[in-house]
């Protein structure tokens, strides 16, 4: 394959990640007043957390909020800005935020065990890491309505291309409203006292 063809491919990549990222920030960014927002989050994935407990759509409906955001370890900016952001809301938030629960889902399981994920969440109190068989883990993408693709670089590596904002659900696991990638403070903070 030419540097060309495989330029082609990746602008092609970009492009499509753009449109389905755009798509999906557009339904999302409407919050709950969408009829598909009363489906976000449900669904027969099969997935386990970093602490070995099972991660399906019942967990979701255990009475507490849950603030959900899909990346994976090798993530170069937008995963561990996004975890520092959930950090400083948590600092910010204070007493009010020890009901919410953090759960970092990979969209990389080949690389993203439990050990990983634990570690890598590691730094942000009560954060979750989720990983599973890729089976299991394309049908919790779908369930929640993010993108992920993988993109192969040039050294014969990849890396993954996924949408970047975190979802709100209530405790009992309707969908709220997303948190986009590095919105306002204030907005955040509002956004999540409303699920609290």
């Amino acid at each position: 394959m030419t540097t060309r063809t495989l330029n082609i491919l990746l602008w092609a990549a970009v492009a499509v990640a753009l449109i389905a990222g755009g798509s999906a920030w557009f339904l999302l960014s409407r919050g709950s007043d969408l009829p598909i927002a009363s489906t976000l989050g449900q669904g027969d994935y099969a997935l386990t957390t970093t602490e070995g407990e099972a991660f399906t759509e019942a967990t979701l409906t255990e009475g507490r909020p849950s603030a959900i955001f899909f990346g994976f370890t090798h993530c170069p900016d937008v995963c561990p800005t996004t975890l520092g952001d959930l950090l400083t809301w948590q600092e910010e938030l204070g007493e009010e935020a020890e009901d919410l629960r953090i759960y970092f889902v990979t969209v990389d399981p080949e690389r993203d065990d439990a050990e990983t994920l634990g570690e890598y969440v590691s730094w942000v109190p009560g954060a979750t890491g989720v990983t599973g068989p890729r089976g299991e883990i394309d049908k919790a993408i779908r369930a929640f309505g993010v993108y992920a693709a993988k993109v192969p670089l040039e050294d014969g590596d990849y890396t993954m291309d996924h949408s970047a904002f975190v979802l709100l659900f209530d405790g009992q696991g309707n969908f709220t409203q997303p948190i986009t990638y590095q919105e306002p403070m204030e907005s955040a903070l509002s956004k999540l006292r409303q699920v609290l």
